[in-house]
């Protein structure tokens, strides 16, 4: 493991503002958003999306692009589980629905600049190689699952999204925003801002799920922006997670590692954040190794794990916390252009 760190230090403290997350009307949050370019053939390049192989979605593969809910379905739907033909899926513009559509292995979903899913949940289950990258994800009922959701599949980068939904229905009207569960590995979710939402990202489903998940679910959340959350960002059941360069700001509970889970932190910031990194809600305990955190009005709770600087297998850049909030907000999210 090779780790580059840019700078150290810690942040200033948060101001004492209430924690909770409270209704942003329309669900938006004015940023001054930094357009960066990018390809619609780029690999994965953060996190445990580099292992096992590499993660390269449908790059070698014919591209499409669709603006309907029809032309998406028609080239990215895997209702039958066998589509493993490589593809790249531009989205253009708005498509709206109130269902979730299952996608196939070897697939890269990437959104032109303002393309959005209103309502349409994605899928992944039993799949491996799939990238999703500039989607904004909104309003997905729970009924229709996730924002993304992600099953028992393998390679899965998700790169400069925007997920959220609002904070005036009850916490289960929308389910998670990028929840991982039954065995999945060598997840990334990078780049990505998630906010106005109660449950935004579980990892392992169950405490009764064990046999599955334990050994498996390698995940890393980096570079993102939390906001307005009201919990699980993320809540990590008996895996390994590696988060790194994120800001959170403005939520109840934060990072919770449950069951055994090994947590790393680094170079993070939470402001007006409750519970910022906490051991909750399950009868077994997870665990988190801290550094270079400031944990702004609350403090670490989980008992110290195993992890350590060293302990990630691919290289990956610190940002330094003094300098987290400065590079991640307003770079985070559907800010890419081609």
């Amino acid at each position: 493991m090779k780790l580059s760190i840019l700078s150290s230090g810690l942040a200033l403290l948060a101001q004492s503002v209430s924690a909770v997350p409270t209704p942003t009307e329309d669900g938006i949050v004015e940023r001054a958003n930094i357009v960066k370019r990018a390809a619609i053939t780029d690999v994965a390049s953060l996190g445990y999306a580099t292992q096992n192989g590499g993660t390269t979605g449908g790059k070698g593969g014919v591209t499409t692009t669709v603006s309907t809910l029809a032309q998406f379905s028609a080239v990215a739907d895997n209702s039958k589980n066998n589509d493993v033909t490589p593809r790249i899926i531009v989205v253009s513009g708005t498509i709206s629905g109130a269902q979730q559509v299952r996608i196939g292995s070897n697939k890269t979903i990437i959104g032109l600049p303002g393309a959005t899913f209103d309502g349409i949940g994605l899928f992944v289950w039993k799949q491996s190689n799939v990238i999703v990258r500039n989607i904004i994800s909104k309003n997905v009922l729970a009924a229709n699952g996730d924002g993304i959701t992600i099953q028992a599949s393998k390679n899965v980068w998700v790169d400069h999204c925007e997920f959220y939904s609002d904070l005036n229905h009850d916490k289960d009207y929308y389910d998670g925003l990028v929840d991982v569960s039954h065995g999945s590995e060598w997840v990334t979710l990078s780049n990505t801002y998630m906010h106005d939402h109660w449950k935004a990202s579980l990892i392992g489903h169950s405490d009764n799920n064990a046999a599955e998940d334990t050994g498996h679910l390698h995940v890393t959340q980096c570079n993102n922006h939390w906001f307005n959350i009201g919990s699980r960002t993320p809540s990590l059941r008996y895996g390994t997670g590696h988060i790194y360069n994120s800001y959170f700001e403005s939520m109840n509970t934060g990072i919770d590692t449950r069951d055994g889970a090994q947590i790393l932190v680094q170079s993070s910031v939470f402001v007006n954040v409750t519970e910022p990194i906490a051991a909750l809600y399950s009868d077994s305990t997870g665990y988190a190794n801290v550094f270079d955190t400031d944990l702004g009005i609350g403090t670490n709770t989980a008992p110290v794990g195993t992890l350590t600087a060293n302990s990630m297998p691919y290289s990956y850049t610190l940002l330094g916390s003094a300098k987290v909030k400065a590079s991640v907000v307003g770079t985070a999210g559907a800010t890419l252009t081609f």
